[in-house]
């Protein structure tokens, strides 16, 4: 059994909402979420990102219903012709010229839980034994934590951490990182825009998923906490649980 939530809000200051989510358990063994946090101006962010999420689910359903598929192979064909999609209009379009999107995308099948990210939207998995970050940012600062010139504590207030190295619908073609996570009852995934996990701490998020009360009011208290912080940037987060 899989229980889902989400939510999504402008934050306490940009104008408008980029980011954008689907979330969809069309079987009680089967669960789709993505999460897309737009960039490239007032108008364009939001437009990549709506493009993003509604070319992405249409790929999704459309592979689905096709030849079987590793679901790795699912995303990842969703995931280009998404890409495909917001480079398209990025061309067409001079007033949506340089805009993009992360993305990350989870498919639950049973217990195994296939993860894709572009960007630095991301996939924690959470469990009794605690929190872990499951995607990798494509982002300036992760490649300065990775060479160790910063520390991750660092990396939350460095001036470049905004700065992302890979995007959905920059170029022609886009690469995707794919991930399998195993799960079992009691465990949960969150995905989630940076607008949420710049403000609230890992530990926090693992408080809250597990402790802070019931799960369908988590992605509310999660929102809250970071409109009380000042919710500098759009806020979105999807929470999947496994029963």
């Amino acid at each position: 059994m899989i229980h889902a939530w989400g939510i999504t809000d402008k934050g306490a200051v940009r104008p408008q909402n980029q980011d954008g989510f689907y979330l969809d358990i069309p079987s009680e063994q089967l669960a789709v979420g993505v999460v897309c946090d737009g960039m490239g101006g007032a108008r364009a962010g939001n437009i990549a990102s709506l493009i993003a999420v509604e070319t992405f689910v249409d790929a999704l359903q459309n592979l689905q219903e096709g030849v079987e598929l590793p679901p790795g192979a699912v995303l990842t064909q969703a995931a280009e012709a998404a890409n495909s999609a917001v480079y398209r209009r990025a061309l067409e379009d001079p007033d949506c010229r340089g805009m993009g999107t992360t993305m990350v995308a989870a498919m639950v099948v049973e217990q195994t839980a296939y993860l894709l990210n572009i960007g630095d939207s991301r996939c924690y998995y959470i469990s009794g034994e605690g929190i872990q970050r499951v995607t990798r940012d494509h982002s300036v600062v992760e490649d300065m934590v990775a060479r160790g010139d910063i520390t991750p504590e660092e990396a939350r207030t460095h001036p470049r951490k905004n700065l992302i190295t890979r995007a959905l619908g920059s170029e022609p073609r886009v690469r995707a990182d794919l991930y399998e996570q195993n799960l079992t009852p009691g465990d949960f995934l969150l995905l989630c825009s940076d607008g949420l996990s710049n403000v609230v701490t890992d530990q926090e998020l693992l408080y809250e998923v597990l402790h802070g009360g019931e799960p369908e009011g988590c992605c509310r208290r999660l929102l809250d906490i970071t409109l009380s912080r000042g919710a500098p940037d759009n806020v979105t987060a999807v929470l999947i649980e496994i029963q």
